[in-house]
C-alpha cells in the first residue's frame, strides 16, 4: 500500500472534520444526500460527455494504483536484467528463451522474445520505442479524466447550491426555515470543492506520476535488453542501469569518481 496516499487523505478530511468539530458543528451537517447527488451524479456526467465511455472505465480502473506501490521494485528488475546478462554471456541470448514464460511483465517479455528471435539493437530499440510512445499517449488520458472532474465539480457544486437557494426563496416567510434552507444549500459547495481538492485533482496527480516511473521503467529495461544483446559487460550494465533511478541531486557513482580522477 502508497501510506503517503492513504495518510494524505486521512490528515485531509480528518483536518476538516476536526475543525469542523472543535467549531460546534457535528457531522450531520455536512451529510446531504440531495447535494451528493448533484455534485457526483453531475460531475460524472460531465466526465461522461467529454471523454468516451471506454477511457472513463479504464480511469476508475487504475485509480487502485493512487493507493498501491508498484509490485515489483525498480531494484528487482535491474536484478533479473543483470541475471539474463550473465546467462546471455555464458550461453548466448538464445539460452533466454527459457526465461521468456517465467516473466509476467509484458514489455520485458516482448523485448526479450525480439532479442532471443535475433532482431538488431537498432530494429529492436525502434519495435518497443513506437510501443511505449504509444502505451505513454494512452495512459496521459487517464489522469486526464480526474483532472476534469476536479475542473467540473466546484462549478456544479456552486450550481447545487443556487438551487437550494431557490427552494429558500419560496420559504421566506419562515425565517427558521430560511436559515436552515441557506445552510443545507452551501453543503453542494461543499461537496464540489472538497471533491476537486481532496480527491480528484492529487489522485490525477498521483496517477500521472506512477505512469510517468512505469514509463522511466520501461525505457530502463529496453536500454538494458539492447546492452544485453549487445555483449555489455554485466557489471557495466548494472551501473547502466541504476543510473536510470538517481535521487535528484545526486550524481551517479561513475560520475563521481570519473570527477575525482
Amino acid at each position: 500500500m502508497d501510506t503517503s496516499s492513504i495518510f494524505g487523505v486521512l490528515i485531509a478530511v480528518g483536518g476538516i472534520i476536526a475543525g469542523l468539530l472543535f467549531e460546534g458543528g457535528s457531522i450531520g451537517q455536512i451529510l446531504q444526500p440531495t447535494a451528493a447527488l448533484i455534485v457526483f451524479g453531475g460531475t460524472m456526467g460531465a466526465v461522461l460527455l467529454q471523454y468516451p465511455l471506454k477511457t472513463v472505465v479504464a480511469a476508475f480502473r487504475k485509480l487502485a494504483r493512487v493507493f498501491t506501490a508498484p509490485h515489483k521494485a525498480n531494484t528487482s528488475y535491474i536484478r533479473q536484467l543483470i541475471d539474463y546478462a550473465y546467462k546471455a554471456r555464458r550461453g548466448g541470448v538464445v539460452s533466454l528463451d527459457a526465461e521468456l514464460e517465467g516473466i509476467r511483465d509484458p514489455f520485458l517479455r516482448q523485448a526479450l522474445m525480439l532479442a532471443v528471435d535475433g532482431t538488431e539493437p537498432a530494429e529492436l530499440r525502434r519495435i518497443m520505442q513506437v510501443a511505449l510512445n504509444s502505451s505513454a499517449e494512452a495512459d496521459d488520458r487517464l489522469p486526464a479524466v480526474f483532472e476534469s472532474a476536479g475542473g467540473f465539480s466546484p462549478t456544479i457544486g456552486i450550481l447545487g447550491a443556487v438551487l437550494g437557494l431557490i427552494q429558500v426563496m419560496q420559504h421566506l416567510d419562515n425565517i427558521t426555515e430560511v436559515g436552515r434552507g441557506i445552510a443545507v444549500a452551501f453543503v453542494a459547495t461543499i461537496y464540489g470543492v472538497g471533491a476537486a481538492n481532496l480527491f480528484f485533482l492529487p489522485a490525477a496527480g498521483k496517477l500521472r506520476l506512477r505512469h510517468q516511473e512505469e514509463h522511466q521503467r520501461h525505457e530502463m529495461i529496453l536500454e538494458g535488453v539492447i546492452s544485453i544483446l549487445e555483449g555489455m559487460n554485466p557489471r557495466m550494465l548494472e551501473i547502466k542501469l541504476n543510473g536510470f533511478f538517481v535521487p535528484s541531486g545526486k550524481q551517479p557513482e561513475r560520475d563521481i569518481h570519473q570527477r575525482a580522477a
